[in-house]
């Protein structure tokens, strides 16, 4: 593929930086923004990526163990566990370390919405570092440098930069914030900011220029030594910027514009805050994220890998990873039923035909891969599902006595991404949604919208996610279907909301061109913000594909089609899972529930025993042997497996388990009955032993 997907943009208050909108995909995944070659999003509000917390959170995993631990509670930390101590292969802290790292964790952190003056600092740092960089390399060209949730960048063209160089442009800064420089605000004419342009040779600058519709053009100077057109905001000096409270941290590259045909530039990321300790605070954060991460876990307890072999962004599920996701679907499957779901499976490619009556290929076309000839006719892998549910639909003629009508598909579908945007299992061409599809009468809406809330807390509370971010999105200035059904629509889904007694936010004209839309955040065990749950109303793929159902005077209507997720994808949702766990899944679905641990290969077959009869009970049991019992403790450790199950001579002849808890320590001995007893009682109520 040439050319990567271009998103419709917005002006941004840097007179040049594009900040995309939100998309009007349909049951689209919103992945967290790890690229490394196209544009970040800068708008915290319309962001993909998972949000900052506004405060320092816990940071164990949300789940039903019961109360969350702070950081300096964990094992790994506690004189009580010198195993696990072990097990890590490091002491635990000092006392004076323990509390720096629980003082940072009181640390509020503020966000650009929250605090004007953070805002200020990061557009700023932006300027400052642009002014730095071109004073240490004055062939450097500068494009744009708006702030983004935690901090600040700025595209230069120039030759690739290293850690090295970041640390000189570091100093520079700094000295540039001693001298405690003004920031100016200067209004000029168009022709003038052409002329001062190409006077400092900035072919970048002309462009956006040339973008800029409003007039006067406004510009920023700090000090009398560097300007940049700018329409703020920013503190009144580089004084009011704290040294200490901004970081370098890292340099990628984008292509200018997003497009991959234009010139490579440099991006340099920074991140500022208002003091100090929130810097440091930030910092413990980035490292907990960093442990958590899923592609590192991923490997470590061998959940899943990208293959390059067979292609980026196609996730192979390992043994143990497979059984997680059947215990997802299968929970989700027997859910949906009980809600008056009907299942579906249907194909993963169909003919070219059916893209375009669905507007896919008029207005999708980057994201679908190319078509294939299959007897002269052309045939698309699937970028979405909702075509095939509505070819399900039209099977039969409907009566409005039929109606509502839900059908759910775990359907895979396929997405062209470049290479540059892949990342783990948040960004993959190949993934697995959780799509359904209401067909429902105008006034049953409010009634189907309340039935699809629901059902997401039934589902994301098995998982401890209770904390939600919740936006509705209105009508657009460009979109389809009447003003009186679109009225409707969104008052159905406002009282739905506050029927279920959610607070949540308006989004004025932020809806899809197709009818508005609920969408829902989820909160994870950093406090990051994560979308998956989506309710969309939908006017115009019905009109599209002309379905109808007969009415109470035999008259044909048109129903209304509401497309829901609620976990987004499977893959995205099992990376969210990794990183709030940190990989330290729930009893109820860890892949391996319980590992039992012979003293000696004397007490092998027993447990071979033991194994089986756990297993046919149901429970998810292995028997490792080969090493000496402390090093079969710390490998079951390091594996997070839930329980351990110790045999010696004496367990064997009394026919006996001697129970270790990962979290709770010593469980005492106990016959194996009641050992399979606590297990499925713990399972079946979602919590720990």
């Amino acid at each position: 593929r040439a050319k990567s997907p271009t998103p419709a943009t917005r002006s941004h208050p840097d007179l040049g930086a594009a900040r995309p909108t939100r998309m009007a995909t349909l049951s689209a995944p919103l992945l967290r923004s790890h690229h490394r070659h196209l544009p970040v999003r800068s708008s915290p509000r319309r962001c993909r990526t998972a949000a900052f917390p506004r405060g320092f959170v816990p940071l164990e995993p949300l789940s039903s163990r019961g109360p969350p631990r702070t950081a300096v509670r964990s094992a790994s930390t506690s004189a009580a566990a010198p195993e696990a101590a072990e097990a890590t292969g490091g002491a635990a802290p000092s006392e004076t370390a323990a509390e720096e790292v629980e003082a940072q964790a009181r640390v509020v952190l503020p966000t650009n919405e929250s605090s004007e003056n953070l805002l200020r600092i990061r557009h700023t740092c932006a300027h400052v570092m642009a002014m730095a960089v071109q004073k240490l390399f004055p062939d450097s060209k500068v494009t744009i440098g708006p702030w983004i949730d935690n901090g600040f960048y700025y595209d230069f063209d120039m030759e690739p930069l290293t850690d090295k160089d970041l640390k000189k442009i570091k100093k520079e800064m700094d000295r540039i914030i001693r001298r405690n420089l003004p920031l100016v605000r200067e209004e000029v004419s168009r022709e003038e900011a052409q002329k001062r342009i190409q006077a400092l040779n900035e072919p970048y600058k002309l462009e956006i220029l040339e973008r800029i519709k409003e007039e006067p053009i406004t510009i920023y100077h700090i000090g009398e030594e560097w300007w940049d057109l700018c329409a703020g905001p920013h503190v009144e000096s580089t004084g009011k910027i704290q040294r200490k409270a901004v970081e370098l941290e890292s340099v990628a590259g984008a292509y200018w514009r997003g497009d991959e045909n234009n010139q490579m530039l440099q991006r340099i990321y920074g991140t500022a805050w208002e003091s100090e300790d929130q810097l440091k605070a930030y910092i413990h954060f980035k490292e907990e994220a960093k442990r958590r991460d899923h592609r590192r876990l991923g490997q470590d307890l061998d959940l899943f890998s990208i293959q390059e072999d067979a292609g980026g962004g196609l996730v192979f599920w390992h043994p143990k990873g497979a059984i997680i996701r059947h215990i997802l679907e299968d929970s989700w499957k027997q859910t949906h039923l009980q809600r008056g779901y009907d299942l579906l499976y249907t194909p993963h490619v169909a003919k070219a035909d059916l893209w375009k009556i669905s507007g896919h290929i008029d207005f999708y076309k980057e994201n679908m891969y190319n078509q294939m000839d299959v007897e002269d006719e052309p045939y698309q892998l699937r970028p979405m599902n909702c075509p095939y549910h509505i070819l399900v639909y039209k099977r039969k003629l409907q009566s409005y006595r039929d109606l509502p009508i839900r059908v759910a598909e775990l359907g895979t579908v396929y997405r062209y991404e470049l290479s540059g945007a892949l990342h783990g299992l948040f960004r993959v061409r190949g993934f697995t949604q959780d799509d359904a599809h209401i067909f429902c009468l105008e006034d049953q809406i409010k009634d189907e919208i309340r039935g699809v809330l629901d059902l997401t807390e039934e589902i994301l509370g098995q998982f401890g996610f209770r904390n939600y971010e919740v936006n509705l999105s209105t009508r657009p200035e460009k979109s389809v279907g009447s003003d009186d059904i679109w009225e409707k629509a969104t008052i159905a889904l406002k009282d739905a909301l506050d029927d279920k007694g959610w607070g949540y936010t308006v989004d004025e004209g932020g809806g899809a061109f197709y009818g508005p839309k609920i969408d829902l955040k989820i909160e994870d065990a950093l406090g990051r913000k994560w979308q998956c749950s989506t309710v969309q109303v939908d006017f115009n793929l019905p009109e599209r594909f002309d379905i109808t159902y007969v009415d109470s005077h035999t008259e044909k209507k048109r129903p209304i089609m509401i497309h829901r997720a609620i976990l987004g994808s499977l893959e995205r949702f099992f990376g969210i899972l990794i990183e709030n766990y940190a990989g330290d899944f729930p009893l109820w679905l860890a892949p391996t529930q319980a590992r039992i641990l012979p003293v000696t290969n004397n007490e092998l077959q027993y447990c071979n025993e033991v194994a089986s009869e756990l297993k046919s009970r149901g429970i998810r049991a292995e028997v490792c042997h080969g090493e000496r019992l402390p090093k079969l403790i710390r490998n079951a450790e390091t594996q997070k497996v839930p329980l351990m199950a110790v045999v010696g001579p004496k367990e064997v002849e009394a026919r006996t388990l001697t129970i270790r808890s990962r979290h709770n320590g010593e469980m005492g001995t106990m016959p194996v009955d009641d050992f399979i007893s606590k297990i499925q009682s713990a399972v079946a109520e979602k919590s720990s032993l």
